[in-house]
């Protein structure tokens, strides 16, 4: 069992207590296409989290499901290790299928919450994602970086939901010592 798989337990359990919640100020994205949303996501800033400590170079793989589910998979280089992490999971529309809020596992039939209160949604080239509290929070996009007006954006709208946004992690993408290991 690797650093992310056994992080996702770590994960799933801190996330048992709140179920599939929405923290207070956050409403998902309505509008959600899920077949846009499909593919490969960076990970441009998070808080900090036992299950994703130390990893950069962090990406989010969605595909479809064969139960009409999301397949996603979880991958970050391991810097201390040298090696690559890798998590897969499961998630689910809470509701209507053209909201953003999703349950999310990664253990068993345990969920998170998994709620895109953000969207590009003309060209779905970034996403801010929140977990059930403000203990969760994810900058992603699909280019490894992001424009300073995108990121700005995050902070604002991270800030005024009660994120504590001086503890994001802004994550290391392309230089990492395990870049020669990648799997396709």
């Amino acid at each position: 069992m690797n650093h992310l798989q056994s992080s996702s337990i770590v994960l799933t359990t801190a996330l048992l207590g709140a179920c599939v919640e929405l923290p207070e100020k956050v409403e998902p994205v309505q509008g959600f296409d899920a077949q846009r949303y499909l593919g490969t996501w960076y990970e441009v800033a998070r808080l900090d989290h036992s299950f994703e400590r130390g990893l950069s170079n962090v990406t989010a793989h969605y595909g479809l499901r064969d139960d009409g589910g999301i397949k996603v998979i979880n991958r970050g280089c391991n810097q201390e290790k040298g090696e690559w992490d890798e998590a897969e999971g499961k998630a689910y529309f809470v509701g209507d299928k053209d909201e953003g809020f999703l349950k999310v596992s990664f253990f068993g039939p345990f969920y998170g919450t998994y709620a895109v209160f953000e969207l590009d949604q003309q060209d779905y080239q970034y996403s801010f994602v929140s977990g059930p509290d403000t203990d969760y929070l994810w900058l992603l996009s699909r280019t490894p970086e992001v424009s300073e007006s995108v990121r700005a954006d995050f902070l604002q709208q991270a800030a005024d939901r009660g994120f504590a946004t001086e503890e994001l992690i802004w994550v290391e993408q392309g230089k990492a010592s395990c870049q020669a290991s990648q799997k396709s």
